[in-house]
């Protein structure tokens, strides 16, 4: 009797291990499973110099504006997060608004296609996307809208996960990724019939440069939209609390300095834009696209757990418990802006490039 309660208290431990390590966390579309965290195109022994490295770099965002190791240090960020991202998040790297009876994988694909349903674009057109990812929204725009979608990311690892997973959702004739930096794209003048970015301009360091190329490779009277990180109306510099939370999101996600939703339009003018018309996603009617992270907490103390096991015996690099670490508490300065009101990460500007006269 009690050699059968020995084996059977081994097998539940036995498959309790295996479900929480090999089952539990993957992304919404099983892109990434956690035996397989990994610090993307950085070699596993290198992971943490380069976190280090990158911490440093950002502790200070606001001193960066300028610096041109940016794009490089953008680059280690995601190769440091894109799987823990695709683990805990799923393949589209961005918020919602949260939709009542819709699930986090509704409200996202609803948000996406809402973007290409601003620009106005017809099956068979090509369109950008500007800073792409693993290509989520791509996927999802290029399944609604059937126009040909161009991704640009400035991550060689995010370039092979982005054709993998377009390869199996049988969309790979839709879409198309191309590694390079959106402030000098690869891409001829005036050949894209529209364009979009969600949440992905605000690792620009200066938001003019990026504007400027969208412009550049756009067909004249086409539409682009943006979906910016920023600071409301509400934020004030001279609160203490709001300064910790803004520069706690600009360092845990590689931004070189949050702006103003007071400067989007006028910067989208400088370089020749129309608008046509911004509005704060984030705003009521629109319910908290936090509580998505607030209802995440347990599940982030169950992941940390997860990885902090997998880094002692050596199945995810050195290194991984900081990057997780870093991002949960950036989840709750995420939180904290969104609570009050001082940073939306969807203020959204739907632009024209005027027609030639």
């Amino acid at each position: 009797m009690d050699s059968l309660v020995l084996f059977c208290t081994g097998a539940l431990l036995a498959g309790g291990l295996y479900w929480f390590v090999c089952i539990l966390g993957p992304a919404e579309q099983k892109g990434k499973r956690a035996v397989h965290l990994s610090g993307g195109s950085i070699s596993a022994e290198k992971v943490q110099d380069n976190y280090k490295q990158y911490w440093s770099f950002f502790r200070r965002p606001k001193e960066i504006e300028t610096a041109e190791k940016v794009p490089d240090f953008v680059d280690t960020f995601y190769n440091l997060v894109t799987d823990i991202y695709e683990w805990g998040w799923g393949q589209s790297f961005h918020f919602s608004p949260s939709i009542p009876g819709k699930s986090h994988r509704e409200e996202t694909r609803l948000h996406e296609e809402m973007a290409v349903d601003l620009i106005d674009v017809k099956p068979g057109d090509r369109i950008l996307d500007v800073g792409c990812g693993v290509g989520g929204p791509m996927r999802a725009i290029a399944a609604h809208s059937r126009a040909k979608v161009v991704g640009i990311t400035i991550n060689e690892y995010q370039v092979k996960r982005a054709r993998m997973h377009n390869k199996k959702a049988a969309l790979d004739s839709l879409c198309e990724v191309v590694c390079g930096n959106f402030l000098e794209m690869p891409f001829q003048d005036n050949s894209f019939d529209g364009a979009y970015s969600i949440e992905a301009t605000c690792h620009a360091p200066k938001l003019e440069q990026v504007y400027a190329e969208v412009f550049r490779v756009l067909k004249p009277g086409s539409l682009f939209v943006s979906y910016e990180w920023v600071t409301t109306d509400k934020y004030r510099a001279d609160n203490p609390e709001h300064v910790e939370v803004i520069q706690g999101i600009e360092r845990g996600d590689a931004l070189p300095g949050l702006r103003s939703y007071s400067d989007i339009a006028e910067t989208a003018k400088k370089v020749g834009f129309e608008v046509v018309k911004e509005k704060d996603l984030a705003k009521p009617p629109a319910l908290p696209w936090w509580t998505r992270l607030k209802m995440g907490r347990i599940a982030y103390w169950r992941n940390h757990i997860l990885v902090t096991v997998l880094a002692a015996v050596g199945i995810a690099p050195k290194g991984t418990v900081d990057v997780h670490d870093m991002l949960f508490k950036t989840a709750d300065y995420l939180t904290r802006g969104g609570d009050s009101g001082i940073f939306s990460p969807m203020h959204m500007i739907l632009l024209r490039k005027p027609s030639e006269s």
